[in-house]
């Protein structure tokens, strides 16, 4: 159990202090960096504090329907403007990340800033990018620290619907629909809480679940009937989509959320591995099962990381070579995949 106490101390010193506060989220933001963000700004901006938001780039398709989003300032599109509101700040919060390359072109201004940085996170092995961190990784996602922080800061929880709804939706996201992660009987209490407070959930699901495009969906039949590989030898199962196929496909931000669980729904694989091919790289999405550390395997070859049973990594090359080199150290973990759990 983590004592946020001394921690949250600082935060509030350093919040009542401070005339221009900063939110910024990591890039290609999920749901849980968007949830966590919007979530602190609600809080924030009821207390009378002046604060903004930036994205490094573009917020998928399905995250933009929650209340706030449109404030969210995108570095990659007003660029002057988020400099300026970096240059402004006297303290910048950081979200849902841990390691500096995640602010994608905003790296070097942040990092340059001389304002106070401050750091709420729930991934492991976390890197010393800011004056103050809180991180904890039993929270299954930052959504939920960053409620369990507000309720300390505002001494009880806190009760406005846009932040709750994006609490929900920092929650869901990152666990899959509690499918998968780190969340426990406190997350589920959480979630009760919310929705007793009256919070439109089905609403919410069908947005962020039932909401794509026909050509997405015919993405997905592409992906399972002709690039899905199962090796039952290594309890493995794979999907390579190339840059053709996510072309022809009209491929947009966020089709492919969800491609790298379907796998798991196959009795016996226990890793489930989305090799999707970009400019100059490959992107790597892991899942697991059971105790396998996806995780440790995303940093161990891919300078990735994680949670144990979800992850991503990079492969720097073509997708014909990360496929190759995949193989390769998959193979190196044959006796850990085969394991009883």
């Amino acid at each position: 159990m983590v004592d946020y106490a001394k921690y949250i101390k600082e935060l509030a010193k350093l919040l009542e202090s401070s005339q221009n506060i900063l939110l910024i989220c990591h890039i290609n933001p999920d749901g849980d960096a968007i949830g966590s963000q919007l979530a602190l700004y609600f809080y924030l901006t009821s207390k009378g504090r002046n604060v903004s938001m930036i994205s490094p780039n573009n917020l998928q398709e399905f995250l933009k329907w929650m209340q706030g989003s449109d404030r969210i300032n995108i570095f990659t599109r007003k660029k002057n403007t988020c400099k300026d509101l970096i240059g402004m700040a006297d303290l910048i919060i950081m979200l849902d990340f841990n390691q500096p390359n995640r602010l994608g072109e905003a790296e070097e201004l942040v990092m340059k800033s001389k304002a106070p940085k401050f750091v709420i996170d729930h991934h492991l092995d976390s890197h010393k990018i800011a004056d103050y961190i809180i991180t904890d990784p039993s929270k299954c996602s930052t959504a939920e620290l960053v409620y369990e922080i507000i309720t300390e800061l505002n001494g009880e929880p806190f009760s406005a619907k846009p932040f709750r709804e994006a609490i929900y939706t920092g929650i869901v996201t990152d666990t899959g629909n509690f499918e998968y992660g780190p969340y426990t009987g406190r997350t589920m209490r959480i979630i009760a809480d919310i929705i007793e407070s009256g919070i439109e959930k089905e609403k919410i699901l069908n947005v962020l679940y039932n909401n794509f495009s026909a050509e997405r969906m015919r993405l997905q039949g592409l992906a399972l009937n002709q690039r899905m590989t199962v090796l039952a030898d290594l309890r493995t199962a794979y999907i390579t989509l190339s840059r053709h196929d996510l072309e022809e496909y009209k491929h947009v931000k966020g089709d492919t959320e969800g491609f790298v669980n379907l796998p798991l729904s196959i009795k016996g694989i226990r890793f489930s591995v989305l090799l999707i091919e970009k400019d100059n790289f490959v992107k790597f999405s892991f899942r697991s099962k059971g105790n396998f550390p996806s995780n440790e395997f995303a940093a161990k070859y891919f300078s990735g990381g994680g949670h144990l049973n979800a992850s991503g990594g990079e492969y720097a090359g073509t997708l014909e070579n990360a496929l190759e080199y995949f193989l390769k150290v998959l193979k190196e973990n044959e006796t850990l995949l085969k394991g009883e759990n």
